[in-house]
């Protein structure tokens, strides 16, 4: 998986405001949570908490966990001390009770994972029965697109490099095709009640749209899911 230390400040400021996470990723996950009021939610993989800090702010009570410590020590700052957050690695046994969530959301974090099975299995364990995972993965399609003579069907390594708040760092991921993400999802006794193309916030400024996208409502980046535990 992907060490963030290394560049947890940058990612942080610029994951608030760029136009992939903080006004595509993001409000499609608030979205997708809908009214969240009174329940309790678990942020698998949750960075420096702004996801958390909007469920939080619509009314649910949140405990997150990363891979990344120093990402985890941003959360705090964002989040208050009183907020349960841990440093671990998704697919390692989760220090919560059975049924202990109404929701888990998992923001682009399955994609670093080769093996799905472990993580799925432990948070369907933390879900109330009924309870919702709200997932967001890199589009599969993504991998064809920027290699062309790829093997969309295998599931496969790969690295792009990116710069976030003038800092450049490579993330790695691991890309699978959408049916065996849905027979994962299965075989975790999860049930896809919604699967998502989202457009892009309607209040993203025209100045962060690159000019190919002028005029457009929607681009391929991520791919979401809503799924039930039962």
């Amino acid at each position: 998986m992907t060490d963030y230390d290394d560049f947890a400040d940058a990612y942080s400021t610029d994951n608030d405001s760029n136009l992939t996470n903080g006004y595509y990723e993001r409000p499609a996950m608030i979205d997708l949570a809908g009214h969240v009021h009174g329940r309790r939610i678990l942020d698998a993989g949750c960075g420096s908490g702004p996801l958390s800090a909007a469920l939080r702010e619509k009314g649910a009570t949140v405990a997150g966990f990363d891979a990344s410590a120093k990402m985890v020590e941003l959360a705090r700052h964002r989040l208050g001390q009183d907020t349960e957050l841990h440093v671990m690695d998704l697919g390692e046994p989760l220090p919560f009770a059975d049924e202990s969530f109404d929701d888990v959301v998992c923001s682009l974090v399955l994609h670093y994972l080769k093996d799905w099975n472990g993580a799925l299995t432990e948070l369907h364990r933390v879900l109330k029965p009924g309870g919702r995972l709200i997932t967001s993965v890199n589009h599969p399609i993504i991998h064809k697109m920027i290699d062309p003579k790829a093997d969309y069907f295998a599931i496969t390594q790969r690295s792009d490099t990116h710069t976030f708040n003038g800092q450049t760092a490579t993330l790695t991921y691991w890309h699978r095709p959408l049916h065996a993400m849905t027979d994962a999802f299965t075989q975790a006794g999860f049930r896809l009640t919604r699967i998502s193309e989202p457009p892009f916030s309607p209040h993203t400024p025209k100045e962060l749209l690159p000019p190919h996208m002028q005029g457009r409502t929607s681009f391929l980046s991520f791919l979401f899911f809503v799924l039930e535990a039962h």
